[in-house]
């Protein structure tokens, strides 16, 4: 079967993925084992390419081709909506309650529909709400990590073969896939309470206790006499230790030593200082609330658990201490004792007794050298990028202007 070329479109409202979509599009998130672009990949057998802001389009150019298929970038695929979906005559989107669900254009349909976003001109056909599932909120990255974690585990292993269980373990239940080259060290892997997946080159080492759902991606390494709790995405390079429940961490990022972190979506290039803790629930069991981008405001999550929102290349020091539904923005680097308020904007300097601004050479120096460790470089288009978000943010640093 030949594949499909697929456009995932950024969503208008896209701000309220701040700040974990400053860098990235919605698209390239990473939800139960894959990111949703490679959700849809697999779901759809398709090709994807991202439309993104012109800020983005550099490190993620949208492919058109003579035909093509959209979907909004923070729609989850489903067999009902690909089905549908692939039935699209040329020309037709497919719509509900005045919101476009997915659509099928050729090329010179698709340039237009991608430079004015109205898809009023075009053909329509109705849909049922019940084929959308798309996120909303960041912090839905890691309540629905659960549902999508046992959807990815079932569809990437189904036929396949795991690799044999490495002796000198406790592996509890059936429900565990091992890629080529994970390694796993006097440790217990409880199955029962949902999938464990192991990706290619992974490590666990001795002593750690880990119950599903659970996904270490390719490359990452959960580090000695670690706790972790489902549902729980440890992404491609990042390094975990210490006690975790309920964390969606993207990808190159460290929480490497004791500590506690749950109900938390970090994003990439993140570091958490040794014995750092960020509290999930309140004391008086309130429902938390969250800092939004869109509104400049907090916002009721629905939820008594929500712990940290870490955007990318944001860094803390040892011992440090974070409120229940603590926000840190892109770059920013929090350090010093106390808790600094749940609101810390991109590219902060400091903690709970004040901030002041982390500059863009200062910061370019320490990203180059954080991916030098791992064998990336820090490119012109990526400069380009944190260029663009440091002059976006300058309102919420408040501190510049006093």
């Amino acid at each position: 079967m030949s594949h499909r070329n697929l456009i995932l479109v950024e969503p208008k409202d896209r701000d309220q993925f701040k700040p974990l979509n400053w860098a990235r599009p919605v698209a390239a998130f990473r939800l139960g084992i894959l990111t949703i672009a490679e959700k849809w990949a697999l779901h759809f057998h398709a090709v994807t390419s991202h439309a993104a802001p012109d800020y983005l389009a550099g490190r993620f150019p949208a492919q058109v081709e003579e035909d093509n298929y959209l979907v909004p970038g923070n729609a989850l695929p489903s067999d009902e909506l690909c089905s549908v979906l692939s039935k699209l005559a040329t020309g037709e989107f497919l719509v509900c309650e005045g919101q476009w669900l997915g659509a099928h254009l050729r090329r010179d349909q698709c340039l237009e529909f991608l430079e004015t976003g109205d898809f009023r001109p075009f053909q329509q056909q109705e849909g049922g709400r019940q084929l959308f599932r798309a996120l909303g909120r960041n912090w839905e990255i890691f309540q629905w990590n659960e549902s999508e974690l046992e959807r990815d585990f079932e569809y990437i292993t189904r036929g396949r073969q795991s690799v044999e269980l490495p002796s000198g373990n406790q592996w509890h239940g059936k429900r565990i896939f091992i890629e080529e080259g994970a390694r796993v060290l006097s440790s217990s892997i409880n199955s029962t309470t949902g999938p464990i997946y192991l990706g290619r080159g992974t490590e666990i080492m001795e002593g750690s206790l880990i119950r599903g759902p659970f996904a270490l991606c390719e490359g990452a390494q959960v580090k000695m006499g670690a706790k972790i709790y489902g549902a729980t995405t440890i992404g491609p390079g990042c390094r975990v230790g210490g006690e975790c429940n309920n964390v969606v961490m993207q990808a190159n990022s460290n929480k490497a030593h004791d500590g506690f972190l749950g109900n938390s979506a970090i994003g990439e290039w993140v570091n958490i200082g040794a014995d750092s803790n960020a509290s999930n629930l309140k004391n008086n069991y309130e429902e938390v609330r969250v800092w939004n981008y869109s509104t400049g405001n907090f916002e009721p999550t629905g939820s008594l658990f929500c712990g940290l929102i870490m955007g990318d290349h944001a860094k803390c020091g040892i011992n440090s201490m974070f409120n229940t539904g603590t926000v840190v923005g892109y770059g920013a680097n929090v350090f010093g004792t106390g808790f600094p308020r749940p609101f810390i904007p991109d590219f902060a300097w400091g903690g709970a007794t004040g901030f002041s601004t982390f500059d863009l050479p200062k910061f370019h120096r320490t990203a180059t050298s954080v991916l030098q460790r791992r064998q990336a470089s820090w490119e012109g288009a990526d400069q380009e990028i944190a260029r663009y978000i440091f002059e976006q943010t300058r309102n919420y640093r408040n501190w510049e202007s006093q």
